[in-house]
């Protein structure tokens, strides 16, 4: 792989490419005061309040990871956003539908929630923003979806950023100093994916250029992408 410096690959191209797969087990979920509330409700199913359950929050906090947790515990179905099924494919059953933005067809969803809530099935859905700032033109399901409970996640917050990022350096087997972790936690963009992807690609560099983890590596790699973003 070549360094980060050379003419060039470019900083946001090496910075995507090794973002890899995030792990979304349990034990990989890592609670903080901005995601406890998210999590506390995700694991009292069956006990929700509504057959539907919005969790909102913005990108890279958790969401995904959350409702891949649900998921494998109660053997949830996954619900494309642009390929929603007949309803009765669903009857009496749990499913996970990841993204309400990304929605194409409303009617269908209109109709699967109303199945669902009929058949005694439970349907997650997340989304980026609460429905009523969605461009959501049906408005039988702009009702139905006000009318569901909302559970809110919020951006890592400093103390979760450091946890994840010490996870990940455990995870690699990278003994690194408190001090570049805290150094990294302030300059990086709060989102727990740009912490995976920027810790492989801080694992990944040292390996190329036969260097230890060090916090200078860490502020040139920072640099690189700051530079990149402001191309």
């Amino acid at each position: 792989m070549p360094g980060a410096g050379d003419a060039r690959r470019g900083p946001a191209q090496l910075f995507f490419d090794l973002a890899g797969a995030p792990r979304h087990g349990d034990a990989d979920f890592l609670i903080s005061p901005a995601n406890r509330a998210a999590h506390e409700m995700i694991s009292r199913w069956p006990d929700w309040p509504d057959s539907a359950l919005l969790l909102v929050g913005p990108p890279g906090s958790g969401k995904t990871h959350l409702g891949a947790i649900f998921a494998r515990r109660h053997d949830a179905l996954l619900v494309s956003p642009t390929d929603i099924p007949e309803p009765g494919a669903l009857c009496g059953a749990c499913a996970l539908l990841d993204g309400l933005e990304a929605v194409t067809d409303e009617t269908a969803l209109f109709h699967l929630m109303n199945f669902i809530r009929e058949s005694g099935g439970s349907l997650l859905i997340s989304s980026r923003r609460p429905p009523s700032a969605l461009k959501i033109a049906l408005p039988d399901l702009l009702s139905r979806l006000r009318r569901a409970p909302v559970v809110e996640i919020g951006a890592p917050d400093d103390s979760l950023i450091r946890a994840v990022l010490e996870k990940l350096f455990r995870d690699r087997q990278l003994a690194v100093e408190a001090t570049l972790v805290d150094y990294v936690a302030l300059r990086l963009e709060r989102s727990l994916d740009a912490a995976r992807a920027f810790v492989r690609m801080l694992d990944e560099e040292a390996l190329s250029r036969g260097r230890p983890v060090t916090r200078a590596l860490a502020g040139e790699l920072l640099q690189l992408i700051d530079a990149s973003r402001g191309a």
